[in-house]
């Protein structure tokens, strides 16, 4: 288990799959969830945006002189432009429609802060879709009803059987943390109700799912140092 010492994690985000990945990694962390504003501005370039809101998510909670925060923000990316989180069926109807048989990127951002000092990190993973049919699409909305994450999908329950979608990184990270299993551990789908929508990951899977753990877990292992 990761040792924080006389620090107390704190984890900016609402998202249980964030909670999750620290958990099952060894992290212990209070939630404490930012209310900043996540409208995207007009102005806002998708590649500069997971930084920009990490960072904003980071300055709208206080933290006490023996914590550390951490929040993060995740988009995912097609032809330069972002596909947020959908505001009902029909938007994510119309997010997956055009992720189908295509290759996006999703980047996540993570901030880490304490009174003294920030730190900031971001990951880039592209994602290449099967081509989906609308009933798939619409069956996948009903079922597990996306409405709370970037592009309207969630790679764990998006997953073909059998598949590893851990990066060689990835892999010997969890080995090395004795957590060979997590990727697996992670997995919602069901067979009979999933979507078999990823085709390849080509990067960070736990980056899709919102976290790139591995980059994560070692930035807390420099700073705890």
């Amino acid at each position: 288990m990761l040792s924080a010492r006389h620090f107390k994690i704190v984890l900016g985000s609402a998202s249980p799959r964030r909670k999750f990945l620290l958990q099952e990694a060894g992290v212990s962390v209070t939630v404490r969830v930012s209310h900043a504003d996540e409208t995207i501005p007009p102005d806002a370039k998708a590649r500069d945006l997971p930084l920009r809101l990490a960072i904003e998510k980071s300055d709208a909670i206080e933290i006490a002189a023996n914590e550390l925060l951490i929040t993060a923000d995740t988009v995912v990316v097609l032809d330069d432009k972002i596909l947020n989180k959908p505001a009902d069926e029909e938007e994510a109807f119309d997010m997956l429609s055009r992720l189908s048989g295509r290759t996006h990127t999703v980047i996540t951002a993570v901030c880490f802060t304490d009174l003294r000092s920030q730190h900031l990190l971001d990951e880039h993973t592209h994602v290449t879709f099967h081509k989906l049919k609308d009933q798939e699409i619409k069956n996948y909305i009903q079922r597990y009803k996306p409405f709370d994450k970037a592009g309207s999908y969630g790679a764990q329950d998006c997953l073909p059987a059998g598949m590893n979608p851990c990066s060689p990184e990835e892999i010997n990270f969890l080995r090395r943390i004795g957590k060979p299993g997590l990727a697996e551990k992670s997995f919602t789908r069901k067979t009979e109700e999933g979507i078999t929508a990823i085709k390849k990951i080509e990067g960070s899977y736990f980056n899709v799912m919102g976290l790139p753990l591995h980059k994560v877990y070692c930035q807390l292992e420099t700073i705890f140092d």
